[in-house]
């Protein structure tokens, strides 16, 4: 639920640590189940009771150090596909 009330579908990307904290990247949904914007919500994340917490990330620095840290995990995400096809295509 967005801060106006308004209830957005979104597929979970992955949790991630910057520094001391964990956080959560998640891509915003339309009714067909698309994301044609490109967006991507990043929050605080916890767990409270097995229960999960989102938090607004609210400081400009640690806004940051959290887009930089899942910019990292795209970056090794992208390397891993690389990898992966380049091994398949030596198999065949």
């Amino acid at each position: 639920t967005m801060d106006n009330g308004d209830v957005v579908e979104c597929a979970v990307l992955t949790i991630f640590p910057a520094g001391d904290k964990e956080y959560i990247a998640l891509l915003p949904l339309n009714e067909e189940g698309d994301n044609e914007e490109g967006e991507v919500f990043l929050y605080r994340f916890s767990e409270e009771n097995g229960n999960p917490m989102l938090e607004n990330i609210e400081d400009d620095d640690e806004y940051e150090a959290a887009a930089d840290a899942f910019d990292e995990f795209l970056d090794g995400q992208e390397y891993d596909e690389i990898v992966d096809a380049e091994e398949e295509d030596e198999e065949e």
